[in-house]
């Protein structure tokens, strides 16, 4: 029986070359019983489907023998990025650049008294001494990768640069280029450790124990271990290790972990609370309402580790490019050595082979295979500080050509916070008599307005026999019908009141409306409020400013109290009175007439809109943390109830990309200016390293700069944040 594939996760350990990943997710993606693989090179993290870890592991060891996988499970989040190896090796290394640079420094202002005095022999032991103690891990993995009938790998590129330039007496070039190489090497490592933690930093909010109240006094333990209904203690500076709900005391928290939000929210008994979170002011007593692996953020850790495995086109291209840029630019230098020699009179043989392993040493593609994963990732890593989770590298790109963004109304544009404003009668009915009816059709409902409703009838007193409620029927978009006593009633909108044709004297009003109807007679009517949200201007105007040229409406409710909200935000489209087929058709039809080629986004609650968020180009569910729903149909889960941050997370995106795009202008204009220079003989061996490793830091440095000085808002936005 043929074993259904699985999608594993494993930490990559002893991988230091951006192009070796390549090549082992290269090498997995054409392996037999391996349905997809991703290696991330920026998060060191392996993303396959396969039926065989065993088949995945030999693979491995195969293609990068040093290269261990190590399954997520067995290790801890940050164990990758505590750096304790990394630092003892470039510690040993450092040491043989010292010893190699002393040798270089007495060859290269010795060599002239070496040849004078005959001494050619002992420069060769110097030069060969120096080359060896600093090139000798280059030369093993050059000779590993011949062996494995791989000619382009950059360290067999640098033995052929160096030991040419040995070969045509170029002696202080071959050890200067090495050492400058390695140098090169260790800068660019430490800077891409660097940006790692700064990156799983952003993640470090996972809580790392619990302590449970027993019978004997509290317990600590591992937060994995305990069960829903357990009572756990959360002393101030710590932080909340599981969700749940306060059974007693009364703080402040800090949410920014989760939501972004600066400002603390104030906890009380009944209030719930979410892991990762970090009590502030006064210890708290939690009853446990999700184990851990369901708990908010575990489901944050997950989103932003497996982001990385859905890869952008950019990186894609980039990996695709590299495979054969380099094979390009050695027969251009395989050319330049040895045609002109052929065919130009007097040329000589050791000036143009030595132009061509100039263009050997600026050939590597590191530069462009390192710094545009770690861009995205960057970006993923900037998002989810802010409070939003972004799935995948590709959204990234997606937000960043939106130019269309249709909004959801209640619960997104309006707080969804409803609450009862006024009840109109007729036909002789009294207020309470309405209020009655209306909640005995609303009592097994769940839905805002039935619980504004709900809300209403508990505060003036007035009792309900709940044995007398029969026949509860749900009407798909029209509203309610139930038995209350010996009487059918009605509860719902307009359309419910044309349906069974029971007179009435309004239809259209400018806020949100439930009528009444008992036996078929019209009892009147009930406003329910919902409140616009106080962001949800500044968020549309920074779209705006943005360059989203349409920004839509889609509801469900009526069409005046539609209208008013989208007066009152300057909202271009307005379709009101869907039911949730009629929005995916709507939708639809908006995606149909964008003749701009940008890109649609759909932003809505995550549960009701959930066919929606599935159509559009990247779907936003907002505020939807809980919601299993949100988080399997979103492309983007915004984890605070703020409009504002549907414009944050597109001026991310746009933020990334420029990033990534100006490290490919950068890579390639240097070593698109060196490779002209090497072959005309106007740059050396020298600066080629130097433009090579140094491009390569530049790229990575600014691969990271989003996390250092983050991005600017329209000045009212950031007032806001």
């Amino acid at each position: 029986m043929t074993q259904e594939a699985t999608m594993e996760k494993f930490n990559v350990k002893g991988l230091d070359c951006a192009v070796c990943a390549a090549k082992i997710e290269q090498g997995l993606n054409r392996l037999d019983g391996v349905e997809t693989a991703v290696l991330d090179f920026a998060s060191l993290t392996l993303h396959v489907r396969t039926s065989s870890v065993t088949r995945v592991m030999d693979a491995v060891r195969r293609i990068e023998p040093q290269v261990q996988l190590v399954p997520k499970s067995e290790t801890g989040p940050q164990e990758d990025f505590n750096g304790s190896t990394a630092s003892t090796q470039i510690k040993k290394e450092f040491i043989l650049l010292i010893l190699a640079g002393m040798l270089f420094i007495f060859q290269f202002s010795a060599q002239d008294w070496l040849y004078r005095n005959n001494l050619r022999g002992l420069e060769v032991i110097v030069v060969a001494t120096a080359y060896l103690l600093v090139g000798w891990n280059v030369l093993w993995n050059a000779f590993r990768t011949v062996r494995r009938k791989n000619y382009f790998d950059e360290n067999v590129l640098m033995v052929i640069a160096t030991v040419g330039a040995m070969a045509i007496h170029a002696y202080s070039e071959a050890i200067g280029v090495m050492i400058f190489y390695k140098i090169g090497e260790l800068l660019q490592e430490r800077a891409v450790t660097g940006s790692r933690r700064s990156i799983a930093g952003l993640l470090a909010a996972r809580p790392d124990k619990a302590v449970v109240q027993s019978g004997n006094g509290y317990r600590e333990a591992a937060p994995e271990s305990v069960n829903i209904g357990e009572v756990i203690l959360v002393k101030p500076g710590e932080k909340v290790p599981l969700d749940g709900d306060v059974v007693s005391g009364n703080s402040h928290l800090d949410t920014s972990v989760l939501t972004g939000e600066a400002v603390p929210v104030t906890v009380k008994p009944g209030d719930p609370v979410l892991a990762g979170q970090i009590n502030q002011t006064e210890a708290l007593t939690v009853r446990v309402t999700r184990l851990f692996k369901e708990s908010s953020i575990a489901k944050v850790m997950e989103l932003v580790e497996n982001a990385t495995a859905r890869k952008a086109q950019t990186e894609k291209f980039i990996t695709t490019f590299a495979r054969y840029y380099t094979p390009a630019v050695v027969l251009i230098a395989a050319l330049i050595a040895f045609v002109p020699p052929w065919i130009i009179p007097e040329a000589s043989f050791n000036v143009w082979v030595y132009r061509a392993l100039v263009l050997l040493v600026i050939s590597c593609p590191c530069a462009l295979v390192i710094s545009i994963p770690l861009g995205y990732f960057a970006g993923i890593g900037m998002a989810s500080r802010k409070g939003i989770l972004v799935k995948g590298s590709n959204y990234i790109d997606v937000l960043a050509d939106v130019d269309t963004v249709v909004f959801d109304k209640t619960g997104t544009l309006t707080k969804g916070v409803f609450s009862v404003i006024e009840i109109v009668t007729h036909n002789g009915y009294s207020k309470d008599q309405v209020l009655t009816y209306a909640a005995a059709a609303e009592m097994h409902s769940n839905h805002p307005i039935a619980t504004s409703i709900l809300d209403a009838f508990s505060r003036t007193g007035l009792e309900l026999d709940t044995s007398e409620i029969t026949q509860h029927t749900n009407l798909a978009g029209q509203g309610v019908k139930a038995r209350y006593g010996e009487r059918d009633i009605f509860v719902g909108n307009d359309h419910l009141l044309h349906m069974k044709s029971i007179d009435h004297d309004q239809c259209d009003f400018d806020s949100t409306v439930v009528h009444v109807a008992v036996a078929n007679q019209y009892a009147g009517y009930i406003t329910i409020g919902d409140e616009v949200r106080a962001d949800a201007g500044p968020a549309i105007q920074t779209l705006r400013k943005q360059g989203v040229g349409q920004i839509a409406m889609l509801t469900g409710d009526n069409a005046c109290a539609a209208e008013a909200v989208s007066q009152k935000l300057d909202i271009d489209v307005v379709h009101a009175d869907l039911l949730p087929e009629d929005k995916v058709r709507i939708f639809e039809r908006i995606k149909n007439q964008n003749k701009g080629g940008g890109k649609i986004a759909f932003v809505g609650d995550g549960i009701n809109d959930a066919p929606v968020i599935a159509r559009a180009d990247v779907g936003l569910a907002m505020g939807a943390l809980g919601s299993d729903a949100a988080i399997e149909t979103a492309d983007v889960v915004l984890m605070q109830d703020s409009p504002l941050k549907v414009a944050e997370a597109v001026t991310i995106a746009r933020k990334t990309r420029q990033i990534v795009w100006q490290n490919i202008s950068l890579v390639f204009l240097i070593k698109g200016i060196f490779i002209v220079l090497g072959s005309m003989g106007m740059a050396s061996m020298w600066e080629a390293v130097f433009a090579d490793m140094g491009t390569a830091l530049l790229a990575v440095l600014n691969s990271t700069r989003i996390l250092r000085n983050g991005y600017k808002t329209s000045p009212r936005a950031q007032s806001l944040c």
